[in-house]
């Protein structure tokens, strides 16, 4: 893991959040989980000197690019690596716990160094912001960000991935016209979103769906929300 500060050379607008996520590790990692992290992620790791050209950094040519940030436990990355097999999916965590469990469901115990791996995967085990600095201009042709944390104190709403200082920095790594889904449960969050793209000239934003759109996997927190009480929305951004 590296420190979470935007690369030499490259100046984040001011304004960005000065961080995005909470912890790195919630319980204490068994020896599986320590041995993926150690063997198996630098398997699957997109090197930070291989984000200028991330095409190259897969095995095969590729129809399009996706990001995904803030994958949580692996569900819908791993739904989405398997249903699109000509797709590169960049799929970003820092949270150690989330990077176990979709590493555990790749690679049975034991073959840590051997089993295959989908070619068309690649992790970002950092910081988000980071890596959005090191892409090309209009090099993704979508972006996910499912259930992120709300940070619903006022006092922490600069931690917000979608957030006014960030709608640019996204913007300019997406190629006209891609998609950027986004989905939550949190009443705060949702509200926050219609605010911030409404304000911005980069993105057109529809009304957002009531249920799960075809084609969205689903993922545990989605289940957890239902579970509650809470009823999740569905927007499908497009670059301007």
């Amino acid at each position: 893991m590296t420190n979470d500060r935007p690369p030499p050379g490259r100046i984040m607008p001011e304004g960005v959040p000065d961080r995005l996520y909470g912890r790195r590790r919630g319980h204490p990692l068994r020896a599986r989980q320590q041995r993926l992290l150690e063997v198996t992620l630098p398997r699957l790791r997109l090197p930070a000197e291989a984000a200028g050209d991330p095409r190259a950094a897969f095995p095969m040519p590729l129809e399009a690019l996706w990001l995904e940030v803030g994958f949580g436990g692996g569900e819908h990355a791993l739904a989405q690596v398997a249903a699109h097999p000509r797709v590169g999916l960049i799929a970003s965590e820092v949270f150690e716990n989330g990077l176990c469990s979709l590493l555990s469901r790749l690679v049975p115990e034991g073959e840590e160094e051997t089993a295959p791996l989908p070619p068309n995967l690649r992790l970002w085990p950092e910081d988000a912001r980071r890596l959005l600095t090191l892409l090309p201009e209009a090099s993704l042709d979508r972006l996910f960000l499912l259930f992120p944390d709300p940070w619903p104190k006022a006092r922490h709403a600069k931690r917000r991935f979608v957030h006014p200082a960030m709608l640019p920095v996204v913007a300019r790594v997406l190629r006209s016209g891609a998609e950027w889904r986004i989905a939550t449960d949190d009443p705060t969050y949702q509200a926050w979103v219609e605010e911030v793209f409404a304000a911005s000239p980069l993105f057109d934003l529809p009304l957002p769906a009531r249920a799960r759109p075809e084609g969205w996997p689903p993922t545990r927190y989605e289940a957890k929300a239902l579970r509650e009480g809470r009823r999740p929305l569905y927007w499908s951004a497009r670059r301007r």
